[in-house]
């Protein structure tokens, strides 16, 4: 019998912009909520369900008004700090900055 040794990554990720696709309020609705959207910064992890309605003819015009406004796109893994960070109270990862040596 072979030992299988299995590593299980998890991580838990908090969206800081909740698209509220999931109320099926309308797509002006959808696309206002998350451009106009006070805690978008740099960084921001905008939620959206796999079943909306609507986000699907919406996706379109919010990823081209966010890139007008600046912001791009990359994966999650990409936002993540795997070694020497802290978390801050928002739950964001802060690299740890280097101690000053005198």
């Amino acid at each position: 019998m072979e030992n299988l040794t299995v590593h299980f990554f998890t991580a838990i990720f908090i969206s800081s912009v909740d698209s509220h696709d999931w109320m099926n309020k309308g797509q002006d609705y959808e696309i206002q909520r998350v451009l106009e959207n006070k805690n978008l910064t740099n960084g921001s992890i905008i939620l959206f369900h796999n079943d909306a309605k609507d986000t699907p003819k919406v996706l379109p015009t919010i990823i081209d008004g966010l890139m007008a406004n600046g912001y791009s796109f990359l994966p999650v893994s990409q936002l993540i700090y795997h070694d020497n960070y802290t978390i801050d109270h928002t739950g964001r990862q802060h690299a740890k900055k280097p101690p000053i040596v005198n």
